[in-house]
This record gives structure tokens, sequence and C-alpha cells, in this order.
């Protein structure tokens, strides 16, 4: 009988069973509805900050400072305090609710450490871009908004340079895959891809998420693959080899400096958008101060947050095209479509895999996993005398 890719396609995603399927569909139908709660707790912590005059209040105090200072000061007081009074609806989102779905087993307390030192992170690299915003605003007048771009494409190719050497290790530790098989494999991968061996590492993923995950990272001399013990733990060798493949396909295809340039013209564009329609936000909420004011940042702020989750099925369709790239080098290079696609499976726990076409275009930054293993099991098809 010749091979079904339909067949074959619909054995793999039934193999989770009618609960589990049901499970994965509530997870991510709710976290669809938390994009929309988060722009109404962003909308509210916006009010309380207009409505109180607080930033106003600290500004005058800071008066005498230089300008610069004075934006890196009262960005940081709102970046702080917001955060402090969205933490419960945090704790819920981040913790509480990824706890009752069985994706972390990470202690509260330890989750609030973590979270305390990423708000001591976010204050003061948010509140250096920030302030450097209102540069621009100062220096650049109307046209702000067009050299904001240079600005995010500096920025985060810093930050992606630096991340892997300094940031990630605060949260996880990063080590060598152990000697074995397993390590004796995704060197020779490496080593066919022109990527160094001291490049692919292993991380205690599992003390955040129990979810299947690996990344690639890191640009230039910090650049690296990076696999959670959850995914060296839970999957075969072939599967390992598939998945790190598809990471692989990330590092040789650049896909870091698309986001790059991507974030710098989505940048552009926000800011733009973010100028023309600042007046009227900004009398909304009860705000009379202009666009360069560092007291109507929060009104800035959620500006951005409305254009970003309207832009959302465009940031996706990139990532989903990153990802299909991605997976097509693996199939190409490893060439394991079965392990490839019981890999995929595996985070079909936590991603709804049959999602509708509308869908996925608006909130999956991944292709659904139905989509993959069909292309996996069209490649396996079309490569019948290949093992």
């Amino acid at each position: 009988m010749a091979f079904d890719p339909v067949s074959a396609t619909a054995q793999y995603i039934d193999s989770l069973g009618a609960p589990a399927l049901a499970k994965a569909a509530a997870y991510t139908t709710g976290g669809h509805w938390l994009l929309l709660w988060n722009l109404v707790v962003t909308a509210l912590v916006t009010w309380v900050f207009v409505r109180s005059g607080l930033l106003e209040k600290l500004n005058q105090r800071l008066a005498a400072r230089g300008p610069f200072l004075r934006a890196f000061l009262v960005s940081a007081c709102f970046l702080l305090l917001s955060s402090l009074l969205t933490l419960p609806w945090s704790l819920y989102s981040d913790w509480w609710r990824e706890t009752s779905y069985g994706r972390t087993s990470q202690p509260l307390s330890d989750h609030l450490s973590q979270m305390a030192i990423a708000l001591g992170l976010s204050t003061v690299i948010g509140s250096l871009f920030l302030a450097g915003v209102y540069a621009l605003l100062r220096r650049t007048g109307k046209r702000w908004w067009l050299w904001s771009g240079g600005m995010v494409a500096v920025g985060a190719a810093v930050m992606m340079l630096l991340a892997p050497i300094f940031i990630e290790p605060m949260f996880n530790k990063y080590s060598p895959v152990p000697p074995g098989e397993v390590r004796d494999a995704l060197v020779k991968m490496a080593d066919e891809a022109h990527i160094p061996a001291d490049r692919i590492f292993m991380f205690d993923g599992s003390r955040q998420s129990n979810n299947f995950t690996a990344n690639a990272g890191g640009i230039g001399s910090s650049a690296r693959i990076a696999i959670s013990d959850v995914a060296l733990k839970g999957a075969s060798l072939d599967e390992v080899k598939a998945v790190t493949g598809h990471e692989i396909g990330h590092y040789v295809l650049q896909h870091t400096w698309r986001g790059v340039a991507f974030l710098a013209v989505m940048a552009v564009l926000f800011f733009f958008l973010a100028d023309r329609m600042f007046g009227r936000f900004a009398s909304a909420f009860g705000s009379t101060g202009g666009i360069g004011e560092p007291t109507t940042l929060p009104v800035l702020l959620f500006i951005v947050s409305v254009l970003s989750l309207l832009a959302q099925p465009v940031s996706s369709t990139v990532s989903r095209w990153d990802e299909t790239e991605a997976d097509q080098y693996s199939l190409r290079t490893v060439n394991l479509p079965d392990a490839l696609a019981s890999a995929l499976v595996k985070t079909a726990e936590y991603r709804n895999p049959r999602p509708g076409a509308l869908e996925e275009v608006l909130f999956y930054d991944h292709p659904s996993v139905e989509g993959r293993v069909r292309m996996a099991m069209d490649w396996k098809a079309a490569h019948p005398s290949q093992p």
C-alpha cells in the first residue's frame, strides 16, 4: 500500500488522545484571550498613572537634572511601579495558569526571585532605551520616528550579542551536552554546518517550564544552539537530531538578522503612527502633556501596545516563515521526517495542533503542528528511497 501523508499526519496528531487535544485547545484559546486582557490591564495602569500625576511630580523634583537623566529616572519609576502594580495579574498569567495546566513545576518562591531579577534588568535596560527615544525627540524634531528604527536595530543587536553571555545565565545553567551518542551526533551535525561544537549547549529549562523546547540565539561570537533538558530527557536520539537540525537551520539561514531588520522596520512604523495618534490617546486618558515629555510615557507605551497587538498577524507570519524554513532545513540535512513529526507532537501538548485557518494567521508564531507534521510526511512520501 502506498504511503499516505494525510493518514500518517492524522495518526500522529490523534496519538495524543482526545483529552490531551482538548486540553491543548483550551490552553491555547485561553492564551489568545490573555492578549486582550493584557491590553485592558495596560489601559488601567495608564489611567492610574495619568490621573495620579505621579510622573509629573517626579519630573518637577528632577527639574535641575539634565534631560537624559530625568527621562531615565522617570522611565525607571514608571517601569518599576507599573510592574509592581500588575504583579497579581503577572502571577496569574505567568505562573498560576501555567501551573494549573501542568506547563511548569517551578515553585512560587523561585518564580518570584526570577521575576525580581527580570524586573531589575528590564527597568535598567528599558529606561536607557526610553531615555534614548526622548533624546531623539529632542534632537531630531518631527522626524524622530525615522531615526528610531536605527536605534532599535542597534539596541536589538547589542542585546542579542550580550544576552547569551550575561543575561540568560542569570536564569538558567548552560553546559555542554554530556558525552555520549547524543553529543557525538550533535557535534557531527554542527561540523557539517560549519558551527563550532562548543556552541551547542543544554540548559535546565525544566526549572521554568515542562515544555519541549530548544532555541537558537545570539549573534557573532555569542551565537549558540541551546536544547532544554526537557527535550534531551524526553526524546529519542533521532528526535534530538531532528530538532537540532531545525535549530541549526535558524542559525545557518541567519534568521536572527532577519528578526533585527523586522524589528527596526516595525519600530519606525509604530513610532510614526504613535506620533500621529498621540494627541487623541492622550486626551482620552486625560493627559495634557506632549509626546516629547517623559511624563506622558504611559500613553506612548499604551499606543505601542495597541499597535503591537494589531500587528501580531504580520509578526506571526514572519515568524512562521522562519519556522517553516528551519523545518525544511532539518528535513533536507538530517532527513528524519518521522523523528521530526514525533518531536513536534510533543509540542502539541501546549499548542493546539489543529487551529482554524484564521486562528493560525492571527495568533500562531509557529505553523500549526498538524501543518508541520504534514510537511514532514509529504517529504517522506517524496523521498521513499531514503532512510
